[in-house]
């Protein structure tokens, strides 16, 4: 089962790259296992990872292999404890996002508009979190905040948006937090270009029915 979530986390990570959802070395995937988390390591290229060298960490949080983890490992840990059906965090630098966030966003709970029924149904709310520098460890606790409180409103959310810094998204396995994130990506790049109105509340109140969307 590890080895085959090493190669998953690879392909991902593999077509993020070659479709230019991230660039250089940024971005990290992890994933958590029955006896800890892989993720990719500290200024790793998600284009060419080495399923042989991702960093495995038991539940405490303490490597105990492959190369140095990414420093964002801590904030990837805030994501899991806080929603306990999250088995993999996926960061990027996705372009339309961090620029949505430099142009600043309309509304901090949400920082896109529901404008396409598949942003409703397979993303949801997405809150901006204000810049902390990278690593800072106040940023995951501000992001666990917001995702109990989605909770407890009932609108669980899947996804947050770091000012200046890019998204995170989570999911049950690898592919669903990449389609998540290729969603989030898109939607924030036809807003970006054509500021359309959004979905009406009977819209919205559709696709709850019909399809459960948690909007």
């Amino acid at each position: 089962m590890t080895s085959a979530l090493r190669e998953e986390i690879c392909r991902v990570g593999a077509s993020l790259f070659a479709r230019g959802y991230v660039h250089a070395t940024a971005g990290n995937i992890s994933v958590r296992t029955d006896s800890g988390f892989l993720i990719t390591p500290t200024d790793a290229c998600l284009g060419g990872l080495d399923p042989a060298r991702l960093a495995q960490v038991n539940r405490e949080g303490v490597q105990t292999g492959g190369d140095r983890a990414s420093k964002t490992l801590a904030l990837h840990r805030r994501i899991y404890a806080a929603d306990p059906e999250a088995r993999c965090v996926i960061h990027t630098h996705s372009t339309h996002l961090v620029a949505l966030t430099l142009a600043g966003v309309g509304n901090a709970d949400d920082i896109v508009p529901p404008i396409t029924p598949y942003f409703v149904m397979k993303v949801g709310h997405v809150p901006l979190i204000p810049y902390h520098r990278p690593g800072d460890p106040a940023m995951g606790d501000e992001v666990a905040r917001r995702i109990e409180h989605m909770r407890t409103v009932g609108s669980p959310i899947r996804a947050v948006m770091m000012e200046r810094l890019g998204p995170n998204v989570w999911h049950s396995d690898p592919a669903q937090a990449s389609a998540v994130l290729e969603e989030l990506e898109e939607t924030a790049r036809l807003w970006l270009m054509t500021r359309p109105t959004p979905l009406t509340a009977a819209q919205i109140d559709e696709l709850r029915s019909d399809f459960g969307a948690k909007w």
